[in-house]
């Protein structure tokens, strides 16, 4: 285990954060037919989730777009059946903030009895003030890591009778910013101002727990920095991203390629990428020494099933 912690002034990690290379190792016209495979992509209906739906089924995927309003994923679909012409684009509730929900949704998928070769983790929350998800967890950690980890695990019998098959974190840069790693004790303290930061530094930890958990599988986690998209949330994370960096930023197009290289590039499979962490665009990144440390990843899945096993059990 790498136990030595280095850490970066935060101006330097935003400076990363926009840096983009001017040439694209991937791009769009380099994702491979889908026909016959099964996507799922929670938070698809707006962003690079929308993009990434979007190109999936442009390829022939059967595409599960999942998301929280309703009325927003429906449209969603229809606007995808309109723009790609593929008609197996669907649209499944899902409200990561409520582990009910989450279970669910799950639930729902399973019903249709589809295979399931992709997984996308994508949609991630963040607010300026602190707040709770319907089951008393810290919305950014709940909604991000928890909500995510419970959907995955509940549909890890159907992707390990898929496989090959992907899962995609989507996680950020902003995971270099946690200065004292996951004090678990204190999730829950409003004063903390590195939630967003945190649930990122668990998304990537969970890769690579899940990919340790899963070596012998034909399963290939990753998780990734999509870049610095100029949305609604990156102004405002805990970034705390200035103007001068969000013009820097990347369209959400753009934003979606990294996330679909991981799902869809031969190469992900050809070069045996497990557990591995990538920058824009489809380039290999490095993690924060935090997000490298393999006890923080055990701790990190241990407590968030006995988490998620007490929220439930008191339904």
């Amino acid at each position: 285990m790498d136990t030595t912690v280095v850490t970066q002034p935060k101006e330097a990690n935003l400076t990363a954060a926009v840096t983009h290379p001017k040439e694209k190792h991937f791009t769009f016209d380099k994702i491979p037919d889908l026909t016959g495979k099964v996507a799922v992509v929670t938070g698809g209906n707006a962003g690079i989730g929308y993009i990434t739906c979007r190109e999936l089924a442009r390829k022939n995927a059967h595409v599960f777009l999942l998301g929280r309003n309703i009325e927003k994923g429906q449209a969603a679909v229809e606007k995808i059946k309109s723009e790609t012409g593929n008609q197996n684009v669907e649209f499944l509730h899902l409200n990561l903030k409520n582990l009910k929900s989450v279970k669910e949704c799950a639930e729902n998928f399973l019903a249709k009895n589809l295979p399931l070769h992709i997984l996308i983790n994508n949609a991630g929350t963040t607010t300026k003030a602190f707040s709770l998800t319907d089951d008393g967890i810290q919305e950014e950690f709940g909604v991000n890591h928890v909500g995510h980890f419970l959907f995955t695990k509940l549909l890890l019998p159907k992707i390990k009778a898929s496989q090959p098959a992907r899962i995609v974190n989507v996680s950020s840069r902003a995971h270099f910013f946690v200065e004292g790693g996951i004090e678990f004790e204190k999730l829950n303290d409003p004063d903390t101002l590195e939630r967003y930061s945190l649930s990122k530094l668990a998304n990537v930890l969970f890769t690579n727990e899940l990919n340790k958990r899963y070596l012998e599988e034909r399963i290939y986690a990753t998780s990734l920095h999509p870049g610095l998209v100029d949305t609604q949330m990156s102004r405002k994370n805990d970034l705390s991203a200035s103007e001068t960096f969000l013009s820097s930023s990347i369209s959400t197009e753009d934003g979606a390629i990294t996330t679909l290289y991981c799902a869809t590039s031969p190469e992900i499979e050809e070069k045996n990428y497990r557990g591995m962490y990538f920058d824009p665009f489809g380039i290999e990144g490095e993690k924060s020494s935090y997000a490298k440390d393999d006890d923080l990843a055990k701790k990190l899945w241990e407590f968030t099933e006995n988490l998620i096993n007490e929220k439930l059990s008191q339904e």
